[in-house]
């Protein structure tokens, strides 16, 4: 089952050299999962400041700049994996850096027939 690992944390929270490490720890985690045929993808997202929301109400478009919500923590990143079941996600999800000091959620996926794959 696939399962998407939305990170959150304060965007603010970490400097420049921590988040360099928390790369580099996220790539190591990547490339393991990667060999036991779990990894689907991952990725940090820029920061809430570069965010926009879009929103159609009455057939109109409003536009907003950031995101939908003000929050503690901000969605930071993802991981995309195939677990066998929660329990594996959860394991997974345990070892993401940012689970350290942030918040991991773990949604299984939904599979919709007649998406284009990758």
């Amino acid at each position: 089952m696939r399962y998407m690992l939305l990170i959150y944390g304060d965007e603010q929270a970490l400097g420049e050299t921590e988040r360099a490490q928390c790369y580099v720890e996220s790539t190591h985690l990547a490339r393991e999962i990667h060999s036991k045929g779990q990894y689907l993808a991952a990725a940090p997202l820029h920061p809430t400041s570069t965010a926009t929301s879009v929103r159609v109400r009455d057939g109109k478009r409003l536009i907003t700049d950031g995101p939908f919500a003000e929050t503690r923590e901000q969605l930071g990143g993802y991981f995309l994996i195939d677990a066998k079941d929660l329990d594996e996600a959860i394991g997974i999800a345990a070892r993401i850096p940012m689970a350290r000091t942030g918040t991991v959620e773990i949604r299984p996926v939904i599979e919709v027939a007649g998406l284009p794959t990758a």
